[in-house]
């Protein structure tokens, strides 16, 4: 598994109002006021349901660490970077790899959103297209280069990404925490 090398700086623009939001059991969200509504429009961080904007954990750690957001807990309690990766790892425990890619895709340019529906970790709309607008391009998978797939799970995910059109991309976390992809697609002989 990997682990943070060192304690990763946030960002902090005091020019910026945070949005608050609340980790409540397995979700993240904020009420849909103007700095989440704006930071929707503007990145599709999110997704509106209810006069409300719930955040997958990847994403609320992202603006946690880039100073757009601070989380409250139950306790009304505010969550610093490691509180709150510890508390998302007790829902997902492979959370350090997905955050790892998620952030890797999303400092590129790239809008990423969860996957469950696919049965993926991951959906990724190229540059410049916003969720709504087009279909993502990509179904894509988080993994640690110490773990081992077999044949029958990476063809699972191929046949998945395949039955979406979309392509398949697999990102690969090494010990450091950088990332490496594969771009893997049908083709016919």
């Amino acid at each position: 598994m990997a682990k943070k090398k060192k304690k990763l700086e946030i960002v902090e623009d005091k020019n910026v109002k945070k949005i608050k939001a609340f980790f409540v059991r397995e979700r993240v969200y904020a009420d849909f006021e103007e700095e989440a509504k704006s930071l929707y429009d503007q990145s599709r961080f999110g997704e509106v349901e209810k006069n409300k904007i719930y955040y997958s954990l990847v994403e609320g750690l992202y603006l946690i660490e880039k100073g757009r957001m601070e989380i409250i807990d139950g306790r009304s309690k505010k969550l610093d970077f490691d509180n709150y990766v510890r508390r998302a790892r007790r829902v997902e425990p492979e959370f350090w790899i997905r955050y790892c890619v998620f952030k890797d895709m999303r400092n590129r340019g790239y809008v990423v959103k969860t996957a469950l529906k696919f049965g993926a970790d991951f959906r990724v709309y190229d540059r410049g297209v916003k969720p709504g607008e087009d279909h993502a391009k990509w179904i894509l998978y988080p993994v640690h280069e110490g773990n081992v797939i077999s044949w029958y799970e990476f063809s699972a995910k191929n046949r998945v990404a395949h039955s979406t059109r979309k392509n398949l991309l697999i990102g690969i976390v090494d010990e450091e925490n950088d990332v490496t992809y594969y771009n893997i697609s049908w083709i016919r002989p």
